[in-house]
């Protein structure tokens, strides 16, 4: 600590990309303490262990005011329409030191207190007053660790930040884990419910950032997707950009386009001339009704005619299609559903058994 005052050059701050996943754009940065050795070097000791000596010297206060001033004056050189978080102990969050610094700063925004606990609260109404008063100035309240343990839920639920951060041992692996994932969609819907942002920590392969975005998780961070570094790195494009082909894959995946089959289209006096199944249409192109094959070895060969109990437009929903074909009489239930363009023209067919397959695998998290 005695070197920390009389070199300040000591703490170094590196700055991590934090990505709005279905643009594929830096939404905002964290930022990250280094501490340099007697010799110029980085320690040996991570910044959790000196910050933990800190708070034990009593001084925590004191270096984490430190970073928070360097990031209030960094505010001014962030790039256009991001935000800044910064790493605040709860515990240490009501000491003037730490507290007055902030309070006296005029407006936060868009600065992000991101509350990083080690340390049980025992009483969170100080904490709960002075994040109300910081919040008044602009700034906004992140929440670390989410899903960790109990006493994590429990400061879910009083805090009520405007951005949950999943805990890395849900991300890690989480795509080969259907328990993470819902566990992280319970959290998301949680936020959806306080307004709140769900972010993904510690994104380091594109099979947890494709299971995330499928979930609709708006924010991640990872060495996937950026390491930490001087202030402020880009997102590489070639990550941009499939990042935001996952996004729409992931979007199509909801919808019926993507189990659109292409299928013959028979005019009003014609006859099918394949063995599988095809769609009467008029003049216009419109279904007037389907024509479905035998299947039966007792039935007689060809088609036979049906009527076209449900048609959708390719952007509807699957599960309002799957509610949709659950209503429909018995005898037409799972006949394949027509799929119609702006005008009502035929564009394909959509099958039950292909719909029912893919609402199993959004259920169940897995990829296609």
């Amino acid at each position: 600590m005695d070197r920390l005052a009389a070199r300040p050059e000591t703490l170094q701050l590196v700055f991590q990309p934090i990505v709005d996943v279905a643009r594929g754009v830096v939404a905002g940065y964290e930022t990250l303490a280094r501490f340099q050795d007697a010799d110029g070097g980085p320690s040996p000791a991570t910044p959790d262990r000196w910050f933990a000596a800190a708070d034990a010297a009593g001084v925590g206060a004191r270096v984490e005011a430190l970073v928070v001033r360097r990031c209030l004056d960094l505010r001014a050189d962030l790039p256009p329409n991001c935000f800044l978080t910064v790493n605040v102990s709860p515990h240490l969050l009501t000491e003037p030191e730490l507290a007055d610094l902030l309070l006296s700063a005029g407006d936060l925004a868009p600065l992000v207190l991101e509350l990083t606990e080690h340390q049980d609260v025992a009483d969170l109404r100080p904490l709960l007053d002075v994040q109300d008063r910081l919040r008044d100035r602009g700034a906004l309240v992140a929440l670390d660790d989410a899903g960790s343990g109990y006493s994590g839920l429990q400061q879910l639920t009083a805090v009520r930040p405007q951005l949950i951060k999943l805990d890395r041992a849900l991300v890690d692996g989480a795509d080969r884990d259907p328990v993470k994932l819902a566990l992280a969609q319970l959290l998301g819907e949680f936020g959806a419910r306080i307004d709140a942002w769900l972010l993904a920590e510690g994104v380091e392969t594109w099979g947890e950032m494709e299971a995330f975005s499928r979930l609709g998780v708006p924010l991640a961070q990872g060495y996937l997707l950026g390491r930490p570094a001087p202030p402020w790195s880009s997102l590489d494009p070639a990550v941009a950009a499939r990042l935001r082909e996952v996004h729409v894959r992931g979007r199509l995946r909801e919808n019926v386009v993507s189990l659109v089959e292409p299928v013959e289209l028979v005019p009003v006096e014609g006859a099918p001339t394949g063995r599988g199944a095809a769609v009467r249409v008029d003049a216009h192109g419109h279904p007037v009704a389907l024509l479905l094959p035998w299947r039966r070895d007792q039935d007689p060969g060809g088609h036979r005619s049906a009527p076209v109990s449900l048609r959708v437009p390719a952007s509807t929903g699957t599960a309002e299609l799957a509610r949709r074909v659950a209503t429909r009489p018995e005898e037409t239930r799972f006949d394949p559903v027509v799929c119609v363009d702006d005008v009502g023209a035929v564009v394909g067919l959509v099958r039950v058994e292909h719909l029912l397959a893919r609402l199993a695998e959004q259920h169940d998290g897995d990829p296609a």
